[in-house]
């Protein structure tokens, strides 16, 4: 099979139908909300169920849980972990574990849900498949200590089924149909966008290793997530519109609940950071470089393949010498590809290096606004 993307999927990352049908039938369910009828009160639920677990899913399970970016009490902290779970993307600790190893491994082999895999892959694929049900306790050792949000990831169907009755209790089937599981639908996909269409859509402001993108149209339904590059770029800040015409609901959330000591010690970008690392400014794109070359790649295998398939065995057989300079010519296609490749990748290691060391020469010397 031909590999479309840059970076192919290993045979344990396909999606798992039978395990992956409740998902699916959840989707189908919604439209008995042609039979159910939308009341107003429906609409109300699905309003409120879209907008606030969108903010449990952005303020709480990533820009808390993921990354740290803010702090706050124990009886809020869980308070955001119940929320979350509300959105029926399985528990804090899962959460932020796998987005955690996101960032570490962003858009290369390792990444659980990079677009170099494709499409469908990052935005919902991922999700689908076996590999990816368990979390590695290591990576959130920090929340690990604490065991209400250690039931609420291994009891991950309380959240929903409790919004669920709820909805039910409140607006009948009208509410449960389409206030519930239409705004639960509609939550995923949003959700889904940032890890999908923010790697494809827009605009990238700063150079990093991934192909991470700035989008209004993202962030609009998202509450701020969409400035996707201004987040891979700078992870510890918690508004992730740099600027104030980048809006941020999520952040502007938060920080009237500083102002009431809800939650503490929000970070922000500081101005060195900003400015520094601009593509327009002639910054190495390094990230999509990458991703181009990768993708070069995977076509050149794919013309190679398409080749030997096209000759046959027995026309090879009736025709020893055109055999032997095919084999050759692949030999050293292959030795240079091969020596090319070691040369990009010594290139970009030593360019992420010099990014990294600049980084830290940035931090030893403090944010200066």
């Amino acid at each position: 099979m031909s590999n479309l993307h840059g970076i192919e999927r290993a045979p344990e990352e396909r999606v798992n139908w039978k395990t992956s049908f409740p998902f699916f039938l959840v989707h189908a369910l919604v439209l008995l909300s042609f039979w159910t009828g939308v009341t107003k009160t429906a609409v109300v639920i699905f309003l409120v169920l879209f907008w606030g677990r969108m903010f449990f899913i952005t303020g709480g399970y990533h820009r808390y849980f993921a990354h740290r970016s803010y702090k706050t009490n124990r009886a809020f902290q869980f308070i955001l972990a119940f929320g979350g779970g509300m959105a029926a993307q399985k528990g804090a600790l899962w959460w932020a574990s796998h987005h955690r190893n996101h960032h570490r491994y962003s858009d290369t082999p390792l990444d659980l849900h990079s677009p170099q895999k494709g499409f469908w892959w990052s935005h919902v694929g991922w999700i689908l498949c076996d590999k990816n049900n368990a979390w590695n306790e290591d990576d959130v050792r920090d929340f690990g200590k604490y065991p209400e949000l250690r039931f609420l990831t291994k009891h991950d169907w309380i959240p929903p089924w409790t919004a669920g009755v709820a909805s039910y209790l409140i607006g009948g089937w009208s509410g449960l149909v389409f206030g519930f599981l239409g705004s639960t639908v509609l939550l995923w996909h949003c959700t889904f966008f940032v890890n999908s269409l923010a790697h494809v859509l827009g605009r990238r402001r700063y150079a990093t290793t991934d192909t991470s993108r700035n989008s209004a149209f993202i962030a609009f339904f998202t509450m701020g997530e969409g400035w996707h590059n201004n987040h891979h770029y700078y992870q510890a800040s918690t508004r992730q519109g740099f600027y104030w015409w980048e809006f941020d609901v999520t952040y502007y959330i938060l920080k009237t609940l500083s102002w009431v000591g809800i939650v503490r010690d929000i970070k922000e970008p500081p101005a060195r950071v900003k400015s520094a690392a601009r593509i327009r400014d002639g910054q190495f794109d390094m990230g999509m470089f990458k991703a181009h070359w990768a993708k070069a790649g995977a076509a050149l295998s794919n013309v190679r393949a398409n080749a030997r398939t096209q000759a046959t065995p027995e026309d090879l057989a009736h025709d020893p010498e055109l055999a032997g300079r095919r084999e050759q010519l692949e030999e050293l296609i292959s030795a240079q590809r091969s020596a090319l490749n070691e040369h990009i990748q010594n290139a970009l290691a030593h360019a992420e290096e010099l990014g990294r060391l600049s980084r830290r020469q940035e931090r030893q010397l403090g944010p200066v606004d």
